[in-house]
C-alpha cells in the first residue's frame, strides 16, 4: 500500500515538473517571438518618422515657421537613437527581462516622437493605445506598467514645457494631463486582466499537456509488459 502510495506520489510530482517545463518553454517562446516582432516594429516606425518629417510635419505646426529639415533631422536621429537599443536586445538577448521593458519604454517614446512630428494631432495620440495592445501581447503585465509610467512622464514633461508639441495647441486646460493618463490607465487596467487570464490558460493547457503525455507514457508501459507476459506464455 505504501509502496503504490509513493508511487503515486512520484507520479503526481513529475506532472507538477513537466508541466512547470512546459509553461517555461511555452512562455519564453513568445517573450522572444515578441521581441522580434518588436524589433521590426521599431525598424519600420523610424522609416515612418522620417517619411511623416518629410511630408506631413511642415504643415502639422500651424501658425509657426518649421524649417523642414529640423524634423527629418530629428526623425533620423532621435528615431535611430530610440529604435537601436531594443532592436539590438531584440536580436541578442531575445526572451530577457531587460528587452521587453526596454522595448516598452521605447515604443512609448515612439509615440511621443510621432506625435511631436504631427504637431500635437489627436490622431496620433492613438498609437499610444495600439502600442499598449501590442506590448500586452508579451503577457506580461508589468512590461504594461513601464510603459505606463514612459507615457505619463512625458505627458507630463512636455504638457508643462512645451504644450503645443503634446496637444497642438499653446494654453491647454490643466486638466488636460490627467485626462489622458486617466484613459492610459484604464487601458492598463484591462489589458493586465487579459494578461493574467491569458497566463492562467498557458499553465492550464501545460498541464493538461503534462497529464496526457504521463497517460501515454504509462499505457505504453503497460502495454510493454502485457506484450512481454504475452511473449514469455507463448515461449513457456
Amino acid at each position: 500500500m505504501k509502496m503504490a502510495e509513493r508511487d503515486a506520489q512520484d507520479a503526481a510530482t513529475a506532472i507538477v515538473r513537466r508541466a512547470h517545463d512546459r509553461f517555461n518553454a511555452r512562455r519564453d517562446e513568445v517573450l522572444k517571438s515578441t521581441d522580434r516582432m518588436f524589433a521590426w516594429l521599431m525598424i519600420g516606425q523610424w522609416i515612418f518618422g522620417i517619411v511623416i518629417a518629410l511630408t506631413f510635419s511642415p504643415y502639422g505646426w500651424e501658425g509657426k515657421t518649421q524649417v523642414v529639415h529640423m524634423h527629418v533631422w530629428i526623425a533620423i536621429f532621435l528615431g535611430a537613437a530610440i529604435s537601436s537599443l531594443p532592436v539590438a536586445l531584440a536580436f541578442l538577448r531575445p526572451g530577457w527581462v531587460v528587452t521587453r521593458h526596454v522595448i516598452a519604454g521605447a515604443q512609448m517614446l515612439w509615440s511621443a516622437l510621432l506625435i511631436h512630428l504631427t504637431g500635437g494631432r489627436i490622431e496620433t495620440h492613438f498609437h499610444v493605445f495600439g502600442s499598449l495592445g501590442f506590448l500586452a501581447a508579451y503577457r506580461d503585465w508589468p512590461v504594461l506598467v513601464t510603459a505606463t509610467v514612459v507615457v505619463a512622464g512625458d505627458h507630463l514633461v512636455r504638457g508643462l514645457l512645451w504644450p503645443e508639441s503634446v496637444y497642438g495647441i499653446v494654453n491647454p486646460e490643466w486638466w488636460r494631463f490627467l485626462e489622458h493618463a486617466f484613459w492610459v490607465v484604464f487601458s492598463v487596467a484591462v489589458l493586465i486582466r487579459s494578461c493574467l487570464a491569458s497566463l492562467k490558460d498557458m499553465r492550464v493547457a501545460a498541464e493538461r499537456g503534462a497529464e496526457l503525455e504521463a497517460l501515454s507514457e504509462g499505457e505504453w508501459r503497460n502495454s510493454s509488459v502485457l506484450e512481454r507476459a504475452a511473449e514469455e506464455a507463448a515461449v513457456s
